[in-house]
């Protein structure tokens, strides 16, 4: 791939026509000539290597342009090799003295274009790669961010790595779906039996793909699908300028041009996944008049409009078996399963759905034999097959007791409760790791590493999926900036069922989805009676006006907003939460909204921690809002404009007691608040992905409290400021995938207490590390890829010299985007 990349970026066509003539004639000469003959074998040896890269040269030349000038010395010396080759192979036997004058050049003419080969193109190489990398950091910072909004837009996500009992049904909704006389299949099943499984590996089925190739289509419905997002979404996966709707109408005739459009390459299919009763009208829009046009849908609801359905059936015992074991295994693939009789029950109890078995399974793996046939002797009912989701949750429930024993631990307590919290974001929607984070530490006196193995106890038992989009061997852990959470809506329900059993005042979480402006009943008859709830969730969609009713809610603790307008106010109730610590706003919408009523928060004192994604906050400081006891801002996907640096006034004002500033897809993040340098609590900065960055402040020496500075992919950042010398207390500094950093600080080796420096993917930063950098004696660890390992082999040297540990961690970029693609 490297040596395509020089081929295309630094060859041009007059190369591959005097190559191939000089090619020509060395094969020529080598066969007609006796004398010298091994000379002439080792050139032709060469360019038959090199041939094959002048083809890719001469092809990849058509699509990029490059000057010419890089290679017009080389050129120039294959055109006098060929002319030398032909007077060679004339000289008369008696000229052997000429032969040799002959042959020396030759082989300088082999070393030449190994030369240009093996130094000049790595130094092209080098250019064209940083050029490549800098496009596809970009793309791939631009694809997260679809990613972090509900998946890789409209592309089919990846199936589950194991799988079991499907092969039949996979073979028979194929069948189905290719019949001439179907434009619209239904796939139905309960909850948690399969149905979104069995679609994936079908798009991944050879015969489907061969049909189809690009154009399958893979939309995730809600309980309230919005029509013109779902058509916002396929616009913009296939590439094409989203407009603004104005109606649904209008929104569907914009799709209809897309589809009669790509139906002109290959057939269409439509996967329109998870869509809920109600939802039948909306379907039918969906419906044109296109030859091999398909659409397959998956449901809850049979929807007997719709004549064509395939209904999957839950799993055959034997198959059953197998996904149970599997998932009840221990994870060093020991076995400590009790007897076939008690494993028999189980699986019979969870009636074949494959949800129920893998979690049921994970929650029993390691129990000792007792605890499983207690759990059997709880579960059995009567009823042996779920036919219903409820009953299906009543199966499910004894999956979130972390024991059996009667009164739980704290530890187990906590457990529950963090599941629990899952629901507080939208179905389908990826949950940020930060901001479970943020919520637990404070809900429940938790310490980071703490919040992070609840998480991934949550994640062993299947009650949800950790997805970690990046791991470097930091010693901290690992970098939750951009990871998530994804959670089966099934498991979202058994979330809400748990965290509701009390009377709506008791509490002590509520989480309200509203559609359109139908508020639940319970909200209005509230009237002015409190409620004792610690965390309240609200999410609203696109219909939704901003016009609240009142709560009073005085033990609130932290206060979780989902919406999915173009502007959002905040609730007029927030003012009186007294308690409130946590903010979590989070817009679900395709673009960036407004955020009003932000002054509201000037009067909640002990407010800790906000987290804003996708709004624009330049209005946030037309009105600057004191926030005096606020300890961690993060913005992530926000719009900043250029007046975020004009404060009228001095952000240390505003903000004296912050710790913590996160900025993560800030594209348009240009520089940062000089004011920002004068906060000099500031412990942690954090700023990731964003490109527009090219500086940062002189002023951030004065942050003499400053312990972590992350600069991941911010790939115009030029360099780190002198100043940084006085940042006596940075441990952690990260500079991975800055592309334009070219050195270290001149006094870096001042850092007395570093002890981590992560600099892989900065292809720019090549020169020698500046002499200071043997002073930085705190170091235990630098994470880099491998041309920079071996900027450090000479300071390790003298590290190791006066026995000091440290490790050079060479790490290979993991460019695996597929979990872009698995957003279920």
């Amino acid at each position: 791939m490297a040596l395509a990349f020089v081929g295309g970026n630094a060859l041009g066509a007059v190369f591959g026509e005097v190559f191939g003539k000089l090619y020509e004639t060395v094969a020529t000469v080598t066969h007609q000539t006796l004398a010298f003959k091994s000379i002439l074998e080792d050139l032709k040896s060469t360019l038959d290597v090199l041939n094959p890269l002048v083809k890719d040269i001469e092809r990849l030349n058509k699509e990029l342009d490059r000057p010419k000038q890089e290679t017009e010395e080389l050129i120039t010396q294959m055109k006098k090799g060929e002319k030398l080759i032909w007077k060679y192979s004339k000289l008369p036997w008696w000229k052997n003295w000429k032969r040799c004058h002959y042959a020396n050049k030759l082989i300088k003419l082999e070393e030449a274009l190994f030369k240009f080969f093996q130094v000049n193109a790595q130094a092209l190489n080098l250019r064209n790669g940083m050029e490549t990398l800098k496009a596809v950091n970009y793309l791939c910072s631009q694809m997260n961010l679809v990613g972090m909004n509900g998946g890789m837009l409209c592309a089919v996500p990846r199936p589950p790595d194991f799988t079991v009992g499907l092969d039949v049904s996979l073979k028979e909704l194929k069948m189905q779906l290719q019949r001439v006389e179907v434009s619209l299949l239904v796939l139905t099943a309960p909850g948690g039996c399969g149905k979104t499984t069995l679609v994936k590996m079908l798009c991944r089925d050879e015969e489907i793909k061969g049909k189809y190739v690009d154009n399958i289509f893979f939309v995730h419905f809600t309980k309230t699908p919005n029509l013109k997002v779902i058509v916002r979404n396929l616009l913009h996966h296939n590439g094409c300028q989203v407009p603004e709707f104005q109606s649904d109408e209008e929104a569907i005739t914009q799709l209809e041009h897309l589809l009669i459009e790509i139906r002109q390459k290959n057939p269409i299919l439509l996967i329109l996944d998870d869509v809920w009763s109600g939802s039948e009208s909306l379907l039918e829009k969906f419906k044109f008049h296109i030859p091999d046009y398909k659409i397959l849908v998956t449901s809850r609801t049979a929807f007997p409009r719709f004549n064509c359905r395939y209904n999957l059936k839950p799993l055959k015992e034997e198959d059953a078996m197998i996904l149970f074991r599997h998932s009840a295994i221990l994870s060093d693939g020991s076995s400590d399963i009790p007897d076939e009789e008690i494993v028999k029950q189980v699986v019979k109890l969870c009636g074949g759905f494959p949800l129920a078995l893998q979690v049921i399974g994970r929650s029993l793996c390691g129990e000792p034999a007792v605890t499983w046939r207690k759990r059997v002797k709880d579960w059995s009912s009567g009823d042996l097959i779920l036919d219903y989701d409820s009953e299906l949750l009543n199966r499910l429930k004894s999956s979130v007791e972390f024991s059996d024993k009667k009164v739980k631990s704290k530890y187990e307590v906590i457990m529950k409760e963090c599941f629990m919290d899952l629901g507080c974001f939208p179905e389908d929607q990826r949950i940020p790791v930060t901001a479970l984070l943020d919520m637990w530490v404070e809900l429940y006196d938790l310490d980071e590493d703490s919040t992070i193995a609840n998480l991934l106890e949550i994640s062993a038992r299947n009650l949800a999926r950790l997805v970690v989009t990046r791991k470097d061997g930091s010693v901290l852990g690992i970098y939750y900036g951009v990871d998530f959470v994804l959670q089966h809506d099934l498991l979202r329900e058994l979330a809400i069922h748990e965290s509701s059993q009390e009377e709506i005042e008791k509490r002590e979480k509520v989480i309200v989805d509203i559609s359109g402006n139908n508020r639940p009943k319970w909200w209005t008859e509230l009237k002015q009676q409190p409620i004792s709830s610690r965390l309240l969730s609200i999410s609203t969609d696109e219909m939704f006006s901003s016009s609240w009713c009142n709560i009073q809610a005085p033990e609130l603790e932290v206060l979780v907003l989902n919406f999915q307008t173009k502007d959002y106010t905040l609730p007029q109730f927030v003012h009186c939460m007294e308690k409130l610590k946590v903010l979590i706003v989070t817009n679900y919408g395709f673009f960036p909204a407004e955020l009003g009523n932000f002054h509201l928060l000037s009067s909640v004192p002990h407010l800790k921690k906000i987290r804003l994604q996708n709004v624009s906050i330049h209005s946030l400081f037309k009105t600057p809002v004191k926030l005096t006891w606020l300890e961690k801002i993060s913005l992530f996907m926000c719009n900043i404009e250029e007046n975020f640096t004009n404060f009228s006034i001095p952000i240390s004002d505003l903000l004296p007691n912050l710790r913590e500033i996160h900025f993560d897809y800030c594209n348009n993040l240009v520089e940062l608040p000089p004011g920002l340098c004068d906060i000099v609590g500031l412990v942690k900065i954090s700023i990731t992905n964003c490109h527009k960055l090219s500086a940062l402040p002189e002023g951030i020496g004065k942050l003499r409290n400053l312990e972590v500075l992350w600069l991941r992919s911010c790939i115009n950042l030029l360099e780190l400021p002198e100043s940084i010398r006085y940042l006596h207390k940075l441990s952690v500094l990260d500079i991975s995938d800055c592309l334009s950093i070219s050195k270290l600080p001149k006094y870096i080796g001042e850092l007395c207490n570093l002890k981590e420096l992560h600099m892989d993917g900065c292809l720019n930063l090549r020169n020698r590390l500046p002499p200071s950098t043997i002073k930085l004696g705190a170091l235990k660890l630098v994470v880099c890829d491998e041309e920079r390992a071996n900027l450090w082999e000479h300071i390790k040297a003298v590290f190791d010299m006066v026995d000091t540990c440290l490790e050079i961690k060479v790490i290979k970029k993991d460019n695996n985007l597929n979990w872009l693609f698995n957003p279920s």
